[in-house]
C-alpha cells in the first residue's frame, strides 16, 4: 500500500511543533530549526555491489526506512542557553533510535519523558509493561550546553514505515 507523499510531507513539516519547547526555545533564545525526510533505499550497482542511498521520497511503503534530519542554528546575537527539541513521531512511522543516544522519549503523547529502558507503556486493558520503541510517540533532546552564536548542528532519528 503506497502512502501519498503529500500527506506524509504534511506529518513531517509538523514534527516541530508551535508551541511545544523548540518554539518557546527559538523565541527565548533565537534557534531557527529546520527539518528534512529521507527514504533509505539500497540499489545495486553496475558492478554487482550494493550501495545506501539517501532519496528524497516521493511515495513510501510500509517498510520504508525513514531518515529524518533536524538541522538548528543560533541565529541570534547571545548564546543560546536552556532549549530543547522536540519532534513528535508520525502516527505511520515506529521509531528506530537516533544517531546519538542522547534523547529522551515520551510514549503517551509528550506528557511523560525519559530514556526509553526507564517508561512503562499501559495498554488499553490497564495492563502495564516494559516500552518499546514502537510505542515512542515524541523525541526530545534538551541542550544542556550553551550554543554560541552561529553554532549549528543536527540530529538524526530514524523510523520505519508502519
Amino acid at each position: 500500500m503506497k502512502i501519498n507523499l503529500l500527506k506524509r510531507l504534511a506529518i513531517v513539516a509538523a514534527l516541530v511543533i508551535p508551541g511545544m519547547a523548540p518554539s518557546a526555545a527559538m523565541a527565548a533564545n533565537n534557534v531557527a530549526l529546520s527539518s528534512d525526510v529521507f527514504v533509505e533505499r539500497t540499489v545495486k550497482k553496475p558492478n554487482g555491489t550494493t550501495a545506501v542511498t539517501l532519496e528524497a521520497p516521493k511515495t513510501v511503503i510500509p517498510g520504508d526506512n525513514l531518515v529524518f534530519v533536524v538541522k538548528y542554528k543560533n541565529v541570534g546575537t547571545t548564546p543560546a542557553t536552556d532549549f530543547s527539541v522536540t519532534n513528535p513521531l508520525p502516527k505511520a512511522v515506529a521509531f528506530n533510535g537516533t544517531s546519538d543516544g542522547t534523547e529522551i522519549v515520551s510514549v503517551d503523547g509528550g506528557k511523560n519523558w525519559g530514556p526509553l529502558s526507564a517508561l512503562k507503556y499501559t495498554r488499553e486493558n490497564g495492563e502495564v509493561r516494559p516500552a518499546l520503541m514502537s510505542d515512542v510517540t515524541h523525541i526530545k533532546w534538551k541542550f544542556n550546553r550553551a550554543l554560541s552564536v552561529g553554532s549549528e548542528g543536527k540530529l538524526v532519528f530514524r523510523g520505519t514505515v508502519k
